[in-house]
């Protein structure tokens, strides 16, 4: 006979893996429909759990659990505009925003659920675990400007621009994802260059950071 194969040692998870799975688990789900659309024992089908194990670890239920999954996406969003300090601006720029539409490629048909509102779910902690991404996201384009006390007129521009790309990619989405990434994204960074050529005619520090600019150009 022909000897069979061993059988996989059990490992047990520790805490924190285990949560991750769930997590991921979720992630998963709730990136591809509306988080009301998702029960825990959709959740716990995916991870390969029982359901009572994923009350365990989210005893408040999918509240907490789609809570917790917001908070993961959030801080992979937030990391997207993590760029180090070298080089051209706009190259950068580029880059940061490469990495967010593809998060938006990789979630399609749930981004809008997932972090831009409009689901049952949603309460006054998720909405500020999302408000808190774009002001992250305008944190670290205001640091890559290196404007030390930027004034309200620059801070209202680089959040119109963050509210724009985010409407952008829920468009772009609803279009069968056209154009291509890579014209949406030079689109979006073109538009960028433009909101703050406009808001120069109105603020000398502004003005200062397009002529800047305008040496990556």
């Amino acid at each position: 006979m022909t000897p069979q194969a061993p059988t996989p040692a059990y490992r047990r998870l520790s805490v924190e893996e285990r949560r991750s799975q769930l997590l991921e688990a979720a992630l998963s789900l709730f990136a591809h429909s509306a988080p009301e659309d998702v029960s825990l024992d959709d959740v716990a089908e995916a991870a390969g759990v029982s359901r009572p194990l994923v009350y365990r670890y989210f005893p408040g239920g999918k509240q907490q659990l789609y809570e917790a999954a917001l908070m993961s996406a959030a801080d992979e969003l937030r990391n997207c505009f993590d760029e180090p300090h070298e080089g051209p601006l706009l190259p950068r720029l580029s880059r940061a925003v490469d990495r967010y539409l593809a998060f938006v490629d990789e979630h399609d048909a749930g981004f809008s659920a997932l972090l831009q509102g409009g689901s049952v779910v949603e309460t006054s902690r998720t909405t500020a675990i999302v408000d808190g991404v774009r002001r992250a996201a305008a944190e670290h384009i205001l640091s890559h400007l290196e404007v030390a006390e930027p004034g309200p007129r620059l801070r209202m521009t680089i959040r119109m621009w963050i509210t724009a790309v985010e409407a952008a990619s829920l468009i772009w989405l609803d279009e069968a994802k056209q154009p291509p990434l890579e014209e949406l994204r030079d689109w979006l960074v073109e538009q960028f260059v433009a909101v703050l050529a406009v808001t120069a005619r109105r603020d000398a520090q502004t003005d200062a950071l397009v002529r800047v600019l305008a040496e990556d150009l």
